[in-house]
């Protein structure tokens, strides 16, 4: 059972099965031919779907297992330090961390590696080709998978095509992928469509939410009796097969591989009692900021700060409401707020961006959420 991201203001479990993990692992042996002489570094928490191949793959192929120190997966320069003095060849990392790592002074000494694993989100064009220029022995592969199906679907071996962006690849070893359109009709080659995931990757269900289980596993349209799981990721999937992947579909984000619903903090943030409206937006990539109106402007900041809810926490905030309270003002917030709801588009993000101001009181300090480390603002726990 892994708890991920849910847009009710709960994380939700998803219950996979040995099958499809013994599935994921020995498609990965199969693909990239761990051996007696290789050394995988450890470094994911145990709360991510990564940590379960970091784990078992070295051990069922008798290659050399080494578990990173607490905090190291956060530190460049001691990751660098680790992988030459214990000649690592294998490891991954969130897109985020690869970039922070491949321009970390000293890279070019860990000329042990062979083997970059990347997933959790997406892999940046200028990270690819950092680590051809940087670490040239070194193969990059670019998965992907939604924690809904036994860690990932797909698989890319990077190479330099010329292209804008990196694909996610082609489906894995006994899991099958399909674009399809808002029927359930597959897309031609070159269109966008949502990606649907069929196969024995897929988790059982839902823990205890029968509802959501039969919203995003459906069944499937090309095999009787079969699922399919609706992954919300847009795609396109070119003549040659490859998907490439195009953004979300809903209000879901990654930040440095932590699946957010940006709904289940709003959702967090409305159940304070003086808090009538508030939407949260994602700016430059790396931060959440929330807008807030709250139900009475003339209580006192601290009464509001003193009350925050469960799993939301504030530590190093960035970011603030353009004003605290008040439908008269509503026009001191980005222009469409009110109105819009729930809004990721380009056009309320800039907006955002455009009011986005130092703190300047109590209430914007304690109302403002960073995503220097989201999974312990987020969540007490899961993924």
């Amino acid at each position: 059972m892994i708890y991920t991201s849910g847009s009710t203001g709960q994380p939700k479990g998803a219950g996979n099965s040995h099958r499809a993990l013994v599935n994921r692992l020995c498609w990965m042996q199969q693909a990239y031919g761990l051996e007696t002489s290789d050394a995988v570094l450890q470094k994911t928490p145990f709360s991510f779907d990564v940590s379960v191949w970091e784990f078992f793959w070295p051990l069922m192929t008798g290659a050399r297992l080494v578990v990173a120190a607490p905090g190291e997966h956060r530190e460049p320069a001691r990751l660098i330090e680790t992988i030459a003095r214990q000649r690592i060849t294998t490891l991954h990392f969130v897109p985020s961390m690869l970039q922070a790592f491949i321009h970390e002074p000293g890279v070019q000494a860990c000329t042990h590696l062979r083997r970059i694993v990347c997933s959790g989100e997406a892999l940046a064009l200028d990270a690819q080709l950092q680590v051809f220029a940087k670490l040239p022995q070194a193969a990059l592969f670019n998965l992907y998978g939604p924690t809904e199906a036994a860690i990932d679907v797909t698989h890319w071996t990077c190479i330099d095509e010329g292209a804008d962006n990196v694909p996610i690849g082609r489906p894995i070893a006994n899991l099958g992928t399909y674009v399809l359109d808002a029927q359930l009709n597959p897309v031609p080659a070159g269109v966008s469509g949502e990606l649907y995931l069929g196969g024995i990757g897929l988790a059982r269900s839902y823990h205890r939410r029968a509802a959501l289980t039969a919203e995003r596993f459906v069944p499937s349209p090309f095999d009787d009796g079969t699922r399919l799981y609706r992954t919300g990721d847009r795609v396109r999937q070119r003549a040659d097969g490859v998907i490439e992947y195009l953004g979300r579909l809903d209000h879901q984000v990654k930040l440095r591989g932590l699946r957010i619903e940006l709904g289940e903090i709003e959702a967090r943030l409305m159940q304070h009692p003086s808090v009538r409206e508030a939407v949260v937006l994602v700016q430059g990539g790396k931060q959440l900021v929330a807008y807030l109106v709250l139900q009475d402007q003339r209580r006192r900041p601290q009464d509001v700060a003193a009350r925050q809810p469960a799993g939301i926490y504030g530590a190093d905030p960035y970011g603030a409401p353009g004003q605290a309270a008040g439908d008269r003002q509503r026009q001191a917030r980005p222009q469409g707020l009110a109105s819009a709801g729930r809004h990721t588009t380009a056009g309320v993000c800039r907006a955002a961006k455009r009011a986005a101001k130092s703190p300047r009181g109590d209430l914007e300090r304690c109302t403002r959420c960073s995503a220097d480390r989201p999974g312990r603002q987020l969540f007490r726990a899961g993924r």
